[in-house]
């Protein structure tokens, strides 16, 4: 998955720095994506402090390591892309090589946007300010204080037999087959949340709950948490809520065919009822 870097380490031990030494790898988005020097298609190359102009280097932040590298950024999106880089969608850090380089792209994107959308109090609207220990921002007009954000959400693997339970969601760019997924809402647990989603989305009961795994999911500032379940009874019959989703439908592990290579935890989870494990 996309957080699998070894035997590279991630290291979000948080240090106030501005102090980026000239070969520190570099984070920057516009709206387009993570800006990355015009070489490999594939491969993503990011630019290093020396390489910026000197006013943008005077606004960057520390934001994590990996190994002994520390990765700075900024505590906003470009409107356009520097000379000689070129902005890639997010998506495609899916795929791209080397993949701890993808999924520091991916976490200071999270970074990124959480800076951007807390520059002011949610609460007076004075200027936020940042905190010398740890990861936060304080307003020091009304003491309001706000850390990243990070959303729980499940995915749901639902299964009868050796049938699983596929889905395409509806109006959205990933066209491909998923697990069916959602976010808790307030006062419910987990364990809720997979049973009302199931309920919501395509109408069925389901019993048996196993966790599976969790997966850090920085593209939509999300937390994944894997659970199997079983079909409860023998209705089978979907009832589809169209607004989420275009199709649902039961599929033989034998019709499954899933990329090995995805970086998702609904492939990992496909690919582990498809061989059997479940």
């Amino acid at each position: 998955m996309i957080q699998d870097i070894y035997p590279h380490k991630y290291d979000n031990t948080f240090t106030f720095s501005h102090e980026a030494g000239e070969e520190a790898p570099v984070l920057l988005y516009t709206a387009e994506g993570l800006l990355c020097l015009e070489t490999d298609p594939k491969e993503i190359i990011l630019p290093r402090a020396k390489e910026l102009p000197e006013d943008l280097r005077q606004e960057l932040h520390f934001f994590f390591r990996i190994d002994d590298e520390a990765y700075y950024g900024l505590f906003r999106l470009l409107d356009q892309a520097l000379p000689g880089m070129k902005a890639r969608k997010m998506f495609s850090l899916r795929e791209a090589i080397p993949k701890f380089r993808a999924f520091a792209g991916v976490t200071g994107w999270q970074l990124t946007c959480w800076y951007r959308d807390t520059s002011f109090c949610g609460r007076c609207g004075h200027p936020m300010l940042e905190d010398h220990i740890e990861r936060k921002r304080t307003c020091p007009h009304c003491g309001y204080e706000i850390y990243p954000k990070i959303s729980p959400a499940v995915i749901i693997a639902v299964t009868h037999g050796s049938r699983l339970l596929l889905s395409k969601y509806a109006g959205r760019e990933y066209t491909r087959y998923a697990l069916l997924a959602g976010f808790s809402e307030l006062g419910e647990t987990i364990e809720e949340t997979v049973h009302r989603e199931v309920m919501e989305e395509v109408g069925l009961k389901v019993k048996n709950l196993r966790f599976y795994k969790s997966q850090p999911w920085s593209f939509s500032d999300t937390l994944l948490m894997g659970f199997y379940c079983d079909l409860d009874g023998d209705l089978e019959d979907i009832t589809l809520d169209e607004q989420e989703l275009s199709m649902a439908g039961w599929f033989e592990r034998e019709e499954l065919d899933i990329r090995e290579d995805d970086c998702s935890l609904t492939n990992e989870m496909i690919i582990h009822f498809m061989k059997g494990n479940m």
